[in-house]
């Protein structure tokens, strides 16, 4: 039988090797190209491209200094620039490499544990649990899971607090309580009764304005095709523009004359003139784009008005948008029990922006919810268990040395040198790991749109969700499963009657993978996330190939994306689980983990607050989710451990490790019933004033509404003059600059106790949360635009909820103005058909199109 050739300190050096020098190759460039490529990497305090606002102060151009004043900023920076869910996503990074930097703590007892008189394994597998040979010593791991995995619980807990305490603070600071989101419920699955603007005024003290969705499917496919028909139009226009542009410039250079130069034919033949097919794709017939357009647009404009103007007659789409008298009345209603029939009125949303809003699941009936939401997820089940196979494949490789004893033909491998089987078994599969699981979140977030989800927040929701599951169990166990599997094999074969104790002893082994695998993400992906050649790219090379009108180009330019939650949390809080599963039984992951996290924290906190813009704002929602499932990874700890102890038959530790499980459940199970529902709602002491009558931002007293009601709708019979009257008396009672003034200064009842915690020794303030993280303490978190009252356009807010179709005007496309004046003359052809404008655009001297300016409205 040939001996197996241990790898896992030759794997970890040729990992931490490579992507060591990947990552200091990346942060190189970085520091060399940031000074001189600012719109990839210093685009928001370099151009107009955010408000100034919103615009950071520029970094230092020092190579080093740059990051010492970053990492000084304080939370309201980080909060202006990122926003909520970006500050909680980094809090969250910094959490968890603040968790690993503790349990280095427990190395002292650990390691002369594992690594004395032990079983004679050699590099890093002798510093874990697999090494131990008496069973009598697992009770060091037993106390030492005991005191790390609560301080993990409590931290968890602390964070839950700290959230909590936040987003109550952000929802009642000006900026928020005043915008018409906050005080907007959207209900689903209405009844036929209240799908009327005047029937649902009957439910609800305080409502203000109803919108009730409706949709015409005509109108959204003439909507469609007019959008399809401009775009097509727009490129063409350019293209015959940079054409007769290019045809001049070459008749400057030879000297050539152009006959009839205010002639576009004169530049361009008729002939080549931009063509386009319609009909059958492919086999259509070919017409002039530019003429075929300007006989289809009228048309569909005409179409489009006609629909538009009979809209409000068409059928509901089961859903409805009620804008109340404030947040305190939003919130009665949000979390009232409104009918007595179940699934009615249900879901509720609030806090919504018109633009997050997924249009098309507002006309979602509750059966055919129940069904895309179970069917959803039956797909991604089917998805997870269908990815075994090639994940399983990863993992196989990860120990392919340990195959070779029944499968000989593999012993070839010996003959490499150590580097490149370092590369084989540790590098290849944990890029073959993160290649798989790009392809994934395309298809989860679909399955989001599938299944019900209303905005983009709770699609992004349902993505983290359901990617963290995918992670946990492809990423970790099955490939967790199928390296210890590989490891073991040619022993069960032998020894079939002890494969139990077999995998116990191997599994820890399977750590040597995850510290590569951590390594990766530390290392070179942080070193990636700072050096942005996707961007470079996409900005660069993109561009040049598919930016072909001056609206791409300026759109290009001006665009900085964000985070897509749903799909970045779940691989670091996956890799937070890893760390934690392990950190018992292979405690050398925990080195690994602070620095990758700390990478990372450097990397996102760069990127998040210079580089990329704000997404649909979540108010923090993924961050408790983010919390909860990290309990996943104590939950793992504390089972493999046990499972340990169950196969060494050590009946101390097995009690133990069970009343430590049992108190993880106790513990995750009161956690989710305390905060589950305060993290949807705005309590009422957040609300409400201290001094039980003065008005708020959120509150209105009593009185004021009766005498509102007695002064405006028993005044009007019509139901429209009633709601225009509501509108004018509010704007000149409630919504006066010296009426927010007053009420934003009113304490509120959660500010009644005045603990000051500076009393409080550092011990202390991080066992009381409770004193510590309180709603005063907290406002030093918040940038002062948060305490900026929004100014909302009235003619806006009319519209704000209807479906966007319902005010969809005719766009205008925007093309560039040539020296000759050709553009002027395509402007007037196509007047009558659609708006053409050729402003802040032009040609330069080599004819290629730039942009002076944001384009026409």
């Amino acid at each position: 039988m040939t001996d197996t050739k241990n790898t896992s300190t030759q794997d970890v050096l040729t990992a931490v090797a490579t992507n060591g020098t990947i990552c200091g190759v990346f942060v190189v460039l970085f520091l060399v190209l940031r000074v001189s490529f600012k719109r990839i990497y210093q685009p928001k305090s370099s151009f107009d491209i955010v408000p100034d606002s919103e615009k950071p102060a520029p970094l230092p151009q020092d190579p080093l200094t740059w990051l010492f004043v970053l990492l000084r900023k304080p939370p309201s920076f980080i909060i202006q620039q990122a926003g909520i869910d970006g500050y909680l996503f980094l809090r969250y990074l910094f959490i968890v490499a603040c968790m690993a930097l503790g349990g280095i703590a427990t190395w002292p007892v650990l390691f002369p544990v594992n690594a004395t008189n032990g079983k004679g394994e050699d590099g890093l597998d002798q510093l874990g649990i697999s090494n131990v040979n008496a069973a009598g010593r697992y009770y060091a791991h037993v106390f030492i899971s005991w005191i790390f995995y609560c301080v993990v619980l409590f931290v968890i807990y602390r964070e839950l607090h700290f959230y909590s305490s936040l987003r109550n603070l952000v929802l009642t600071t000006p900026a928020y309580a005043k915008k018409l989101s906050s005080r907007t419920v959207i209900f689903q699955t209405v009844t036929d009764q209240y799908l009327d603007e005047q029937e649902f005024f009957k439910l609800f003290e305080g409502v203000k304005r109803v919108w009730v969705a409706r949709r015409n499917r005509r109108l959204s496919r003439a909507l469609k095709r007019r959008q399809e028909l401009a775009d097509a139009l727009e490129v063409a226009l350019t293209k015959l523009l940079m054409r007769a542009v290019r045809e001049k410039i070459k008749a400057d250079k030879k000297g050539r004359v152009i006959e009839n130069p205010d002639d576009l034919s004169s530049y361009v033949p008729h002939k080549k003139r931009p063509k386009m097919r319609i009909g059958v794709p492919i086999f259509g017939k070919k017409v002039d784009t530019i003429e075929y357009c300007k006989e289809q647009l009228p048309r569909l404009n005409d179409l489009i008005e006609e629909h538009q103007s009979t809209l409000a007659g068409t059928r509901p789409m089961n859903s409805i948008a009620v804008e109340f008298e404030n947040q305190y009345y939003a919130q009665l209603a949000y979390q009232t029990t409104i009918h007595d029939l179940p699934l009615f009125f249900s879901p509720k949303h609030t806090n919504v922006n018109p633009e997050d809003v997924y249009w098309p699941n507002m006309r979602i009936f509750w059966w055919e919810r129940l069904m895309r939401f179970h069917g959803a997820v039956a797909a991604i089940v089917a998805l997870i268990v269908l990815w075994s196979i090639p994940v399983s494949f990863v993992g196989l490789v990860s120990n392919l040395t340990y195959l070779t004893n029944k499968m000989h033909w593999l012993e070839f491998i010996y003959n490499l040198p150590d580097w490149l089987l370092g590369l084989i078994t540790s590098l290849l599969p944990t890029v073959m790991l993160a290649l798989l699981m790009l392809l994934l979140p395309i298809f989860i977030r679909r399955m989001g749109q599938l299944s019900g989800c209303l905005t983009a927040q709770s699609i992004e929701y349902f993505t983290q969700q359901a990617y963290f599951a995918f992670q946990v169990i492809q990423a970790f166990l099955v490939t967790t499963i199928a390296s210890s599997f590989a490891s073991t094999v040619t022993q069960i074969a032998e020894r079939p009657t002890e494969a139990m104790d077999l995998l116990s002893a191997n599994l820890p082994k399977a750590s040597n993978f995850y510290v590569s695998y951590m390594v990766l993400q530390g290392f070179s992906i942080a070193g990636g996330t700072l050096f942005q050649v996707v961007s470079l790219v996409s900005f660069y090379l993109f561009s040049a190939m598919f930016d072909n009108t001056v609206r791409k180009l300026w759109t290009r330019f001006n665009s900085i994306g964000g985070f897509a939650w749903g799909t970045v949390f779940p691989i670091y809080t996956n890799l937070a689980v890893i760390f934690l599963s392990y950190s018992m039984i292979a405690p050398i992951i925990m080195l690994f983990t602070f620095a990758g996290f700390s990478l990372i924290y450097i990397a996102f906190l760069y990127t998040a607050t210079y580089v990329f813009g704000k997404s649909a704002d979540g108010l923090g929602m993924y961050y408790p989710r983010a919390l909860f499932q990290t309990m996943v990874g104590v939950y793992l700890g504390e089972i493999v451990l046990l499972g340990i102890f169950v196969v060494s038959k050590t009946w101390g530790c097995i009690v133990l490790e069970a009343i430590l499980l049992g108190f993880t459940v106790f513990v995750h199970l009161h956690l989710n019933k305390a905060y589950d529902h305060l993290m949807t709602v705005v309590p009422n002491t957040v609300m409400r004033p201290l001094d039980g009558v003065s008005e708020t931002l959120s509150w209105t007293a009593p009185h004021a509404n009766r005498q509102f009601n007695e002064q405006s709708l028993s005044s009007c019979v019509d139901f429209k003059e009633q709601m225009l009257l509501a509108d004018k008396q509010k704007e000149e009672y409630r919504d006066s600059k010296v009426q927010n003034y007053k009420a934003f200064h009113v304490p509120l009842l959660v500010e009644g106790d005045d603990f000051d915690d500076r009393k409080l020794g550092p011990i202390n303030r991080f066992l009381r949360p409770h004193k510590h993280y309180t709603f005063k303490k907290l406002k030093a978190y918040l940038p002062h635009s948060f305490y900026d009252f929004p100014v909302e356009d009235p003619e806006w807010v009319k519209h704000a909820y209807d479906l966007p179709d319902r005010s969809a005007a005719c766009p205008t496309l925007w093309i560039p103005r040539d020296p000759m004046g050709l553009s002027g003359k395509l402007i007037k052809n196509l007047h009558g058909a659609i708006k053409v404008s050729d402003e802040n655009s032009l040609f330069d001297k080599r004819g290629k199109v730039v942009w002076t300016g944001p384009p026409p409205v």
